[in-house]
């Protein structure tokens, strides 16, 4: 395997300070750092990156997060390792980061879900991961980086 190119955020270093920056402006105290490494390591799964599965799923076990865990993020739906409101979060990524995959991109009862668990700003903090994300594994994705070559 090989890379297309360098990773643009390094090629072009003001787009990973933004990124950080929003990664920052995004943390919010209700907005646990599991539940955003869930959410990180759940939309990379979906879109195939990588480098960002290796590197959430790293990241989680160093927050001393269970084998089990992290071995049925894939499947959160049918294992019972996850708390109402981490199911709502990863059920919030999935529709946000398959927004094709439907007609209603975002339905009712999966953001009224999120919303019973999380206060406006939480919500808000959980919108941005998701997209940023998102926006880390397009670009990894489109110039094929490799996991566990970025150190950042």
């Amino acid at each position: 395997m090989q890379a297309r190119m360098k990773s643009p955020v390094f090629v072009l270093p003001e787009t990973l300070s933004a990124l950080l920056a929003l990664d920052k402006a995004a943390t919010t105290d209700g907005l646990s750092y599991v539940t955003r490494k869930l959410v990180h390591l759940r939309a990379s799964q979906i879109n195939g990156c990588s480098v960002c599965v290796d590197m959430h799923a790293k990241e989680l076990k160093k927050a001393k997060e269970s084998d089990e865990r992290l071995f049925a993020v894939a499947a959160w739906r049918e294992a019972p390792y996850f708390t109402d409101a981490e199911r709502a979060a990863l059920a919030l990524t999935e529709a946000v980061t398959r927004l094709s995959d439907r007609a209603d991109p975002v339905p009712d009862d999966v953001w009224t879900e999120a919303a019973r668990h999380y206060e406006e700003r939480d919500l808000a903090a959980l919108v941005v991961q998701i997209a940023l994300i998102n926006a880390f594994n397009r670009i990894n994705c489109a110039t094929r980086q490799i996991a566990g070559a970025w150190k950042g």
